[in-house]
């Protein structure tokens, strides 16, 4: 597989890490177009990849283009792509809000894929929503695949306006999880834990959540009813949460997530 990359930041590293673990391409065959001087130096010495400052070069001789630049970024850098794409190069973006109707257009190109990949991706644990044009041809669409597989999983939607909504979900979920996280450690604080004791009860803690609720497969509202002894401890916490509103606060942060990711689209 032969990819290049547009734009080298924090989410593209997270993906050629990840088809670099899965063997899915040789460094070789990996271009990164990025402006950042000092960028260019830390991918090309950690990850041993070619790069460039010209996004024309990156893209030569590449089966799949990532576009991982921001989504106000796009209509200058497609205005210098759009003359230079191949009919058989497939387009992946992973630019948040930014449809495919936009990237049809911005890039005068059909073969296109429209992805929203999260930031747990990093260590191999990434949640992927995507979708793609009809034009893209069954080999493109199974290196797509293993593509996001490699970062960890992939759910595919054949409807577009499912990914603003998976966007506000598993795109921007784990902002909202960290921040859940440093409340837990705060509060730990408070009650007399060390800082170095809060973070491992924490971060353990809800590792191991996700890990038995992914494992069993059960409902988590069955497994909180689980933990949840009458007159208990959790039950007398779960009375506070609920009188402060957080089901409520939570359904909001993601309706407005999914606002903006729409509202980004244009």
């Amino acid at each position: 597989m032969k990819i290049g990359f547009i734009g080298g930041g924090t989410m593209a590293e997270a993906i050629i890490g990840a088809v670099l673990s899965g063997k899915l391409a040789a460094p070789e065959d990996i271009v990164v177009g990025e402006p950042l001087a000092q960028r260019r130096e830390d991918l090309a010495e950690r990850h041993k990849v070619n790069v460039t400052s010209d996004n024309a070069k990156a893209i030569r001789g590449a089966e799949i283009v990532v576009l991982a630049v921001k989504p106000n970024q796009f209509p200058t850098v497609a205005a210098g792509l759009k003359e230079r794409l191949r009919p058989n190069q497939t387009v992946v973006s992973i630019m948040a809000g930014v449809t495919i109707a936009a990237l049809r257009d911005g890039l005068n190109h059909d073969a296109v894929v429209r992805v929203m990949p999260n930031m747990p991706a990093q260590v191999g644990e990434g949640m992927s929503v995507w979708t793609a044009t009809s034009e893209l041809s069954e080999d493109h669409r199974e290196k797509v695949r293993k593509m996001l597989k490699a970062a960890g999983r992939e759910l595919y939607f054949e409807e577009e306006r499912f990914i603003d909504m998976a966007t506000a979900v598993s795109g921007s979920g784990p902002g909202f999880i960290f921040l859940l996280m440093e409340a837990f450690s705060d509060g730990a604080v408070h009650l007399g834990l060390s800082r170095e004791a809060a973070r491992e009860l924490v971060v353990q803690t809800f590792l191991g959540s996700a890990r038995l609720a992914q494992e069993t497969g059960r409902p988590v509202s069955e497994l909180r009813a689980l933990v949840t002894t009458p007159g208990g401890t959790t039950a007398e916490g779960l009375l506070v949460l609920e009188e402060a509103g957080l089901r409520a606060a939570i359904t909001e942060a993601l309706i407005a997530t999914y606002e903006k990711s729409k509202a980004l689209g244009g």
